[in-house]
């Protein structure tokens, strides 16, 4: 039975959960002052509706708390996809994108859970980009990310983000709408500031 990338980062989200309700923290879970994570992603992207293809990345952020639970958050992600559609053109994107999250974890809890809104800017490159009068190989577009994830306390200063998952909406160029709407999943290390 072959499994995909979704249900591998679901099913390692799944088992790190159980084990941490069978295996309670003596403490609960409070933001660090600083989180910086590395994650691998994989995103579900299109270039008009229906024509999903997959591209693999990653992506580094860095978290700060600013009062109680609720954080900001900078996220710079790329990612790459060498043959889109099967049509022989390729695809970059970069994101970078900024804005509130929230961190909640129940008390006597390793589990560690956010969720984030996300405003910034999508380039893509080494692609083709349909403009008024002319085909360009790369653009820039506004780029929104909504979602959330689970992380999974090591120490009190490692964490594994078991999984991140987000709507990831950009305007890039496409002769038709000149939007995308991607899913973004991802699972990595965070390095926790006290």
């Amino acid at each position: 039975m072959r499994i995909g990338i979704c249900g591998r980062a679901l099913l390692a989200g799944v088992c790190l959960m159980a084990s941490s309700w069978t295996w309670g923290q003596s403490t609960e879970q409070v933001p660090a002052r600083f989180d910086v994570a590395v994650t691998y992603n994989s995103l579900l992207a299109n270039v008009t509706t229906g024509n999903e293809f997959s591209m693999e990345g990653g992506s580094a952020q860095v978290q700060a708390r600013l009062w109680h639970r609720f954080c900001a958050v900078a996220d710079v992600a790329g990612f790459h996809a060498g043959n889109v559609n099967k049509s022989g053109i390729g695809l970059d994107l970069i994101t970078a994108t900024f804005g509130p999250r929230y961190v909640w974890s129940p008390s006597q809890s390793r589990v560690v859970f956010f969720g984030q809104a996300l405003l910034g800017e999508a380039h893509g490159s080494n692609s083709i980009f349909p403009a008024a009068t002319a085909l360009n190989s790369s653009g820039n577009s506004f780029a929104l990310e909504v979602g959330g994830g689970i992380n999974y306390l090591l120490t009190p200063r490692f964490s594994v983000r078991a999984i991140d998952a987000d709507w990831l909406r950009t305007q890039l160029p496409n002769a038709t709408t000149n939007v995308q709407n991607n899913l973004r999943l991802g699972a990595g290390i965070v390095y926790r500031i006290k």
